[in-house]
């Protein structure tokens, strides 16, 4: 009895995790997604609404330092299968309202240290 007790809790058990990969989770993504394309669109000098026009409203504002800017983009997969975990990073710094300088996660274009108006 004892034999056929271990048998039958150890198939109960091996089922229960066989279908754990049957179970649907959700990708769950938080922040600013930016697209590659709109990062290359920035240049040095541009205000801050011209930035807010192309990249959209920034995550953080630094509390202590209103001139610098953070795009975070954190993606938790529901599922290993569809990928690992990510997060993309983007912080921009200003200067009396002009943009001074860029750094993250991204490429920026060859023209980024031309300012728009020249």
């Amino acid at each position: 009895m004892k034999l056929y007790q271990t048998i039958l809790l150890a198939t109960v058990i091996f089922s229960a995790t066989a279908c754990s990969n049957w179970i649907y989770r959700i990708d769950v993504p938080q922040g600013n997604f930016l697209d590659a394309r709109d990062v290359k669109e920035l240049r040095v000098g541009m205000s801050k609404e011209q930035v807010t026009y192309v990249l959209g409203n920034p995550v953080v504002e630094d509390s202590f330092n209103n001139d610098t800017w953070y795009y975070v983009y954190d993606m938790k997969r529901g599922m290993s299968k569809r990928g690992k975990d990510f997060q993309k990073q983007l912080i921009l710094s200003f200067d009396e309202n002009k943009l001074t300088n860029a750094e993250g996660d991204f490429e920026f274009s060859e023209e980024f240290d031309t300012p728009l108006d020249q």
